[in-house]
């Protein structure tokens, strides 16, 4: 489960990369203008875009740690994802803009001036990019952070994209000037994949789909192992980072309500024992018909 120091991290890595955005879209901004590199325009603006779409992710983080209240009474966990989707929408909204200037440019191509310039600031923003995103991969991974997942694929293509556009860019000096164009016309469509992955996985959150019959499987076995009840359902969905959902199963109908009760505490720290990610299971119990009641 995650904790607060976990929540912590992801809001600090969060702030830094946007920080850290701001400055490399800018400072790639400020190149572009007297490179007239269309490939180094299109990455600063990928880079400026992603300030942005982290920016609405550190706010759905601080904003899924409110506890529930009289309107949301199961908490803001999932304005995690519903800032993934935003995030995402960005995205697309970005893509299609560079998708249009670049093209624009692919038909009038011009001669890039001072490319070493160039070229460096694009290698330079790669390597902070790729590093940015092994950063939010790594603690998305650990505590199921759909929005910093977001981010940090999005990082990953940051980068590719900026390496993408230093090939572009190193190609054009030789005489292909068409290339500088096609590489803002890849970024965008990279934009594009990052976007629709992100929109799928947002959404099924959103719609509480969970289709992980391993882990339905794994809840089953290890209740049923370990406790005198047959699972009859299990029914999970996915809440911000957490899985929760109901257990249904099936027990003695002489147990009293207190040995219920320690019944259902046992079954849920043995799952969190062995599971992670868990968060709040309700275990519902039916009596289980005497042996001479069961059907032929």
């Amino acid at each position: 489960m995650t904790t607060t120091n976990d929540f912590a991290k992801a809001e600090l890595i969060a702030r830094f990369s946007t920080l850290t955005l701001l400055a490399v879209g800018l400072v790639e901004l400020i190149v572009s203008q007297f490179t007239h590199s269309m490939g180094l325009m299109a990455d600063s603006v990928d880079s400026l875009a992603d300030a942005v779409i982290i920016l609405i992710v550190w706010q759905g983080l601080r904003l899924s740690k409110k506890a529930p209240d009289e309107r949301f009474h199961f908490g803001y966990l999932k304005v995690e994802s519903l800032a993934a989707l935003f995030a995402s929408i960005l995205m697309t909204v970005v893509a299609s803009t560079l998708l249009y200037y670049s093209y624009l440019r692919f038909l009038s191509p011009q001669v890039i001036s001072y490319p070493l310039a160039a070229l460096v600031t694009l290698l330079g923003a790669g390597g902070v990019a790729l590093l940015r995103a092994f950063q939010m991969n790594r603690i998305a991974g650990t505590q199921h952070l759909v929005s910093l997942k977001t981010a940090a694929h999005n990082s990953i293509k940051d980068a590719s994209g900026s390496f993408l556009a230093f090939a572009a860019v190193l190609t054009a000096t030789f005489g292909f000037t068409h290339m500088d164009a096609v590489g803002g016309m890849i970024i965008a469509v990279y934009l594009y994949l990052v976007a629709y992955t992100s929109i799928k996985e947002a959404s099924l959150v959103l719609t509480d789909a969970c289709h992980r019959p391993e882990l339905v499987a794994e809840v089953k076995m290890i209740v049923e192992r370990n406790h005198p009840v047959s699972v009859e359902d299990v029914r999970l969905r996915r809440t911000g980072q957490y899985v929760v959902g109901t257990i249904s199963v099936t027990a003695d109908g002489n147990l009293t309500l207190n040995q219920l009760s320690e019944l259902r505490t046992q079954i849920r720290h043995d799952l969190s024992d062995h599971i992670s990610g868990l968060g709040r299971l309700s275990v519902v119990f039916h009596p289980r018909r005497p042996q001479s009641l069961e059907p032929a």
